[in-house]
């Protein structure tokens, strides 16, 4: 179930989601201090272009958490309005309230991608 869900995923909007984190990947790693950072968006770009069956757990750390801050302040803001916006679209007919649910997770994930796991 989770193949079919990630194939209507990928062309109903996974696509386009993961090619954001994909471009804020590639702008952080154009200086060597934002590698990591452009290496952690990379990881989810992964997790947004197929989210049905994964699971994503958030992790605490002082390192994590100042990194999330700059994060939220620099791009993280805008990435987590747009899933939130477009999973409130979905959420609109019966139909869609699973794809919904996987954008408030992108949401939710664009906001503090530090220091979580994808499982």
């Amino acid at each position: 179930m989770s193949f079919i869900g990630n194939l209507i995923w990928f062309v109903f909007g996974g696509f386009i989601s993961g090619l954001g984190w994909i471009l804020n990947g590639i702008l952080w790693s154009i200086t060597i201090v934002g590698i990591p950072i452009g290496k952690q968006c990379f990881k989810f770009a992964k997790l947004s272009f197929s989210p049905f069956g994964k699971d994503v757990e958030y992790g605490d750390g002082t390192v994590s958490f100042l990194v999330n801050i700059i994060w939220i302040i620099i791009s993280g803001w805008e990435m987590a309005l747009a899933n939130f916006i477009i999973g409130l679209l979905y959420c609109i007919t019966i139909v869609g309230i699973p794809f919904g649910k996987q954008f408030f997770k992108l949401a939710k994930l664009s906001l503090m991608p530090f220091g979580a796991k994808i499982y």
